[in-house]
């Protein structure tokens, strides 16, 4: 097929704005390049594509499947979107780039896979170079059989698709339509007689699928953890930079969010829903361009998409204050028993439907609680009424996989109308809501939006809560942003998935962290010179003048204290020196210890935090420290000199470090 932009225009390629090419230019770029290979191998998730495809083979024999990925989409002008793949093609090869093509043709006894994909452009064209889809301008595609070896699946150039396409009998071939335009034209829909409520031949294929999505085997489940584990992550980052006390924006929160997402993942699974004070009240509030305010609850709908697409879905409501008031944790509470008694009502063999009712039942005898219900909760829970609806307009929840809501073309008696089985997962997020303008609600209650979302995993006795990792009664919630606060922002790129506050390291490497501490251990490195901090935390603005810090022995440690501090403990002649200098901070903001724990008997250090780990503006060190926000203290610290207190040798700062030392602002 010829390469052509989503809106169907043929092109080469090339912008309006590109400069011309002379034909010396074309000569001197077609020549002097070397032909590389990628080290690719077959990645392990392939027998589970393999056994997926299998499954729906069996429930369209005899005809041919076309299942397009989808193309790039116009974000403005000659700008596209970020490409993320069909979700029903990735379920089926794992394959991620645009354009691409599965089809399955009948071979008798099952069907032959061939994936039609645009390969690594030859360097005997001008692709290469030229084209907005050229290695120069993209980076390096596969080959063919660099990707059939990765995948596991016959593959073809994409050119040939159309020729391929247009032998095939409409009566006798389903796509899945709507993804990919040249491939609907070139094959037209065909339905015949049918029963009368049967769907269209091609809605066939999509439900098939869709209800093959419904079980997820263990690959997808530990998918799915991986992504709702960077979801916890997230969360964390986001209540670790809220202010008890000062207005941040929303775009702020969910930027902090997503750099996590992209960081850990492949992106955001969905936008991000960052509601504060009455924005919280609106279900799917995305402009996200209020702000915080103290006293007001914030609520925030996030999930993180992992690098194999499949997405966490987690919302959380917060205290922005830290407490929450006491109509504020009333409401909670009745949305976390709501919540909680559908999740215990899960397991295989119930049907959805109850688990909605169950949760829904709650939500109506806390409004009547509240002395909203303007009649009973048997009345309100009629079908023929449902009036609690007011303030709580959607389900408990939805399936949820490679989509964020997962399965949506399955029929109505295998999905809403259906039982849950084992291998189901499906989100759990029942919640109340108070609309500023509602009349029917005491003032106090309007503007109060709380909903409390995990994500749930039907076992053969029960259910499993995926996202314990975070906290769900309000007692807990209050707990973890305390203690969330307390810890130093984290950046993603020295903390993964390790909870321990400690983490041992074996001599002569970086000591950097890779866990997921609470509160966050600050990275650095232990060298000849001692501990030198490596967190963004303690860096300084480039144009801030350079400030020497007085180290400290352990036991002089003020709290809070001003410096930051490396000490072994074994005090081995061996050993690194015993203090830290050269370390800076911002003027009037105090800082952390870090101490290193006596040699293990394989030679190992143990790094963790002591003392304070957060900055805190104006408040000067006791024990005879001079504190480093006062006047005093800047003047002190300004000197070139480097002092210890323990006879450690003075060192003079590292010009070096001058254009890496500043420390990231947060906007707003």
């Amino acid at each position: 097929m010829t390469e052509g932009r989503t809106d169907g225009t043929p092109t080469d390629g090339t912008e309006s704005h590109d400069p011309d090419f002379p034909d010396a230019f074309l000569s001197f770029m077609r020549k002097g390049w070397r032909d590389t290979a990628l080290p690719v191998t077959p990645r392990a998730e392939v027998p589970n594509y393999a056994k997926r495809r299998a499954a729906l083979s069996a429930a369209f024999p005899g005809e041919t499947l076309v299942i397009p990925t989808g193309t790039e989409k116009v974000r403005a002008n000659d700008t596209d979107h970020p490409f993320r793949p069909g979700s029903d093609f990735a379920y089926l090869t794992g394959d991620h780039d645009a354009d691409s093509v599965l089809v399955l043709r009948p071979n008798g006894s099952g069907h032959d896979a061939t994936l039609y994909m645009r390969p690594r452009s030859s360097r005997e064209t001008d692709e290469s170079f030229r084209s907005r889809h050229g290695e120069l301008w993209v980076g390096r595609r596969h080959t063919l059989s660099e990707k059939s070896t990765e995948l596991g699946l016959p593959t073809a150039d994409l050119t040939g698709l159309e020729a391929a396409l247009a032998d095939l009998a409409p009566g006798r071939t389903r796509v899945l339509r709507g993804f990919d335009a040249r491939v609907d034209t070139a094959v037209r829909p065909y339905d015949g007689p049918r029963a009368e409520g049967q769907p269209a031949r091609d809605r066939e294929l999509a439900i098939a699928i869709s209800e093959l999505k419904l079980v997820k085997d263990e690959w997808e489940i530990g998918q799915l953890q991986d992504a709702i584990d960077a979801t916890v992550r997230g969360f964390e980052d986001v209540a670790r930079i809220l202010p008890a006390d000062r207005a941040v924006s929303e775009r702020l929160l969910e930027g902090v969010f997503a750099l996590r997402a992209r960081h850990d993942g492949n992106d955001v699974g969905y936008g991000s829903i960052v509601g504060a004070g009455e924005h919280a009240t609106i279900l799917h509030w995305v402009h996200n361009h209020g702000a915080t305010r103290p006293g007001d609850l914030l609520l925030m709908d996030m999930g993180v998409e992992g690098r194999n697409l499949y997405t966490a879905d987690v919302t959380r409501v917060l205290p922005v204050s830290g407490r929450f008031t006491a109509l504020q944790r009333q409401v909670y509470d009745i949305v976390y028993a709501s919540q909680q008694a559908g999740m215990e009502a899960i397991r295989p063999g119930v049907k959805f439907k109850d688990v909605h009712l169950t949760c829904m039942r709650v939500l109506a005898e806390g409004l009547a609680e509240l002395g909203l219900l303007p009649v009973s909760v048997d009345e309100a829970m009629d079908e023929k009424s449902t009036v609690y609806r007011r303030w709580t307009l959607h389900g408990f929840g939805h399936m949820l996989g490679i989509d964020v809501h997962d399965c949506s073309n399955a029929r109505k008696e295998m999905y809403r109308d259906g039982t849950l089985g084992e291998g189901y997962v499906l989100t759990v997020e029942p919640g109340l809501y108070f609309q500023p303008e509602d009349e029917l609600v005491p003032e106090e209650l309007r503007g109060v939006g709380v909903r409390i979302e995990d994500d749930v995993l039907v076992t053969a006795t029960g259910a499993v809560n995926l996202s314990a990792g975070l906290p769900r009664t309000s007692d807990e919630v209050e707990t973890w942003l305390a203690e969330q606060r307390e810890a130093a922002p984290a950046c993603p790129a020295d903390l993964g998935a390790d909870t321990d506050r400690q983490r041992t390291f074996p001599p002569g490497r970086d000591v950097s962290t890779s866990g997921r501490p609470r509160p966050a251990p600050l990275s650095g490195r232990l060298g000849p010179r001692g501990w030198r901090p490596r967190s963004p935390r303690f860096r300084r603005h480039p144009h801030t003048p350079r400030r020497p810090v007085r180290a400290e022995t352990s036991s002089d440690i003020p709290t809070p204290c001003d410096v930051i501090v490396g000490v072994c403990a074994a005090r081995t002649p061996s050993c690194h020196p015993r203090s830290v200098t050269d370390a800076c901070s911002y003027p009037g903001l105090n800082v952390g210890l870090f101490r290193i724990s006596p040699h293990r008997e394989d030679g190992s250090h143990t790094v963790g935090l002591r003392g304070c780990n957060r900055f805190v503006a104006g408040r000067g060190a006791s024990r005879g420290a001079t504190p480093s926000g006062s006047r005093k203290g800047r003047k002190a610290l300004m000197s070139n000199d480097v002092t210890t207190t323990d006879g450690g040798a003075s060192t003079a700062p590292r010009p070096d470090d001058d254009e890496r030392s500043g420390s990231p602002a947060w906007p707003g």
